[in-house]
């Protein structure tokens, strides 16, 4: 038996598989957001730790027995967060995630410390990476700062609770810009940028390898009977990748999520850093990945639902009746997806959400269908900026609870001009992913046994008409893109 651990920005989600890879059982926590302000986005690591033991509770009282044979475990999680740590392992603050964008100038300060920044960590200093977290602690927060002694990832922070050890994987540490990501080592240049050393580091290991195993006295009291491997692990886009089956250079997967990803394999590294494209390491050995990343995708759709008033479900419904006649999406308004800046390709914090084309007669329903493909531009935004760099994609999968919405995943399929997969329990994504790590982890499994596609459960077909509406409208849509990023910067005020 095997468990896997998606450790996201809303929830944590954990399933149990058996050798065959059926899920026997699953169970959500949700988590709780904290926003001091505006671009801030906070969570407390305890409420991880809290969540996860309750996933396991209730796993337990669903599948006993199934449950006490657990032979290994992978955890995923949200990527980049800082979750700091005294030498008495200490939590000192609040993990700052992902998502946050308030450390926009100590981005440009890293590239003018070390102008080789890009080249060697093969990605652009961005607010959401972990390194500019840290320098934004040391120049804010010094007190917390001087008490680092270990900066963990979201994830890796529960492997600690659960072993005792301080071990990352090599896909999640690609977000930190702290590694050298072709050559899957920490990078001591990278490292003294923030006035920190690799002993402030987790040690590096492979995703589908065994980094440590689950404390003896802690295992018993879960309920484990066997002693517990903890895989390597990934990034939430890795694993989502991995639970896809997308480990190839032919594939590649989106992932509506709570952010929007396009993310394609490579089995060679290269980068893109003038579109803001990520190159990061894979889950596997001697494999690499490109991803697009817009910051905001479903929470767009659950902003706008929420200020109206409406269901997702019947949004979903009513966007669907008023594009049964695509002619009439012409002159529709058009929405900037940017609620909390943007990376690929635009890498810009301060650029906000916008209606365009707005009138008297515009109705919530248009309004609706407008930020849907707002967020659909956004993803073939960054989805033409990975295609610069590969090309050589056949099957593309989609993941994520926007992947629930059939006539989204058709919408996005006409947009990018490619054909989608929806694979059977595509939901399951990140956490189904490291149980498959879990399962290469024990030296029992091959790469080839265990990463089978899921099976399709629809690919879509391209509406040609829609297809040439789209393209319109994308051209129009880019150019108020082009003029918001213009105004950015002086529309806030500091």
């Amino acid at each position: 038996m095997f468990i896997g651990i998606d450790l996201g920005t809303s929830s944590v989600k954990t399933i149990l598989i058996n050798s065959k890879q059926i899920t026997l059982a699953s169970h959500t926590e949700s988590l709780d957001l904290i926003n001091p302000q505006s671009g801030y986005y906070e969570q407390n690591p305890e409420s991880w730790l809290k969540a996860t033991f309750l996933c396991f509770q209730n796993i337990k009282q669903q599948k006993p027995k199934e449950f006490e044979s657990v032979e290994s475990l992978g955890i995923s999680g949200q990527m980049h967060g800082a979750t700091l740590i005294d030498k008495n392992y200490n939590i000192l603050r609040n993990c700052i995630l992902w998502n946050d964008t308030r450390s926009m100038k100590e981005c440009f300060e890293m590239k003018s410390i070390y102008p080789d920044l890009e080249k060697v960590s093969g990605n652009l200093a961005m607010p959401g990476f972990t390194a500019p977290k840290i320098l934004w602690i040391k120049k804010n927060e010094p007190e917390v700062f001087k008490k680092i002694s270990k900066v963990l990832l979201p994830k890796d922070y529960l492997r600690f609770k659960l072993s005792g050890e301080f071990y990352t994987d090599m896909s999640d540490a690609s977000g930190t810009l702290w590694l050298n990501v072709k050559k899957r080592q920490w990078s001591s240049d990278l490292l003294n940028i923030t006035s920190l050393s690799e002993a402030n580091m987790p040690k590096l290991v492979e995703g589908s390898d065994c980094s440590t195993y689950v404390d003896a006295s802690l295992s018993n009291e879960i309920g484990f009977k066997k002693k517990v491997i903890i895989a390597g692990g990934a990034g939430d886009q890795a694993a989502g990748a991995a639970g896809s089956g997308v480990i190839n250079s032919n594939q590649s997967v989106i992932s509506l999520g709570t952010s929007g990803v396009y993310f394609s394999p490579t089995e060679n590294y290269n980068s893109n850093t003038k579109k803001a494209v990520h190159s990061f390491c894979h889950c596997l050995p001697n494999t690499w990945h490109h991803m697009s990343v817009m910051l905001s995708a479903t929470n767009c759709l659950d902003w706008i639902c929420n200020t109206l008033g409406f269901d997702v479900n019947n949004a979903f419904n009513l966007i669907e009746e008023l594009s049964s006649n695509s002619s009439h999406i012409y002159n529709l308004p058009y929405f900037l997806p940017y609620l909390s800046g943007e990376r690929t390709p635009h890498n810009n914090a301060n650029i906000r959400g916008s209606f365009h084309l707005i009138n008297t007669s515009t109705s919530k329903v248009e309004m609706l269908y407008s930020v849907l493909e707002g967020i659909t531009f956004g993803i073939k935004n960054g989805f033409l900026s990975v295609e610069e760099i590969n090309q050589n994609t056949t099957e593309t999968y989609i993941i994520g609870g926007g992947s629930k919405s059939e006539f989204w995943v058709n919408l996005l399929s006409s947009a990018i001009n490619k054909k989608i997969i929806i694979g059977e329990d595509s939901n399951l994504g990140p956490s189904l992913g490291v149980a498959r790590l879990a399962m290469i982890a024990t030296n029992n499994f091959s790469k080839k046994e265990v990463f089978k596609k899921i099976p399709i459960k629809k690919e879509t077909d391209i509406d040609e008409n829609l297809l040439n509406i789209l393209n319109k409208r994308y051209e129009k849509w880019l150019e108020i893109v082009s003029t918001n990023l213009k105004i950015a910067d002086k529309l806030l005020i500091n």
